[in-house]
């Protein structure tokens, strides 16, 4: 609280001069409602959580065999560097094409391959093939992808020998 201390500094019986008072303010009050506001605040925000995209993986007991998906209802992407992916359906390794990461790239092939199955879009499979030269933003990018285009079944995987050799 504030004090106001009156001191009576007169010392001769003439002129009669004006009380001089000091004040003095004491703090401790607004340093403890600073305290309060201070724990109420960190008490009622909230801390932001860190946003991932979700992968769904198959169980562990479930053990179906991948090679009973026909190969005309897949695609396999090879993410190489420069942010170049060379793409080629089913088992034809030899029909490669090159693409990039923008809307008129690579969702645009997913776009046409799911147009080319019609009512079987949902039964496409991506296998997503990234090589040792691809960064880890073109695996985000790919998998951001795959869920603009509503690819519903997709693999990561390695690439093998041969498709190495066709991407370098």
């Amino acid at each position: 609280m504030a004090e106001l201390q009156a001191q009576d500094n007169r010392k001769s019986k003439g002129v009669k001069k004006s009380k001089k008072l000091s004040t003095r303010v004491d703090l401790t009050p607004m340093v403890d409602l600073g305290f309060l506001l201070i724990t109420f605040f960190i008490f009622t925000t909230t801390i932001s959580h860190a946003k991932a995209m979700a992968i769904v993986v198959p169980s562990d007991d479930a053990t179906t065999d991948g090679s009973k998906t026909p190969a005309s209802k897949t695609i396999s992407l090879i993410l190489g560097s420069n942010n170049i992916i060379t793409y080629y359906n089913g088992k034809d390794l030899q029909a490669t094409a090159t693409t990039n990461y923008t809307a008129r790239g690579i969702r645009h092939v997913l776009m046409a391959k799911q147009h080319s199955l019609g009512n079987d879009a949902k039964k496409m499979v991506v296998l997503i093939k990234p090589t040792n030269k691809a960064s880890y933003a073109n695996v985000v990018d790919i998998l951001d992808e795959m869920a603009i285009n509503g690819v519903k079944s997709y693999v990561l995987m390695e690439p093998d020998t041969k498709e190495l050799l066709v991407v370098n």
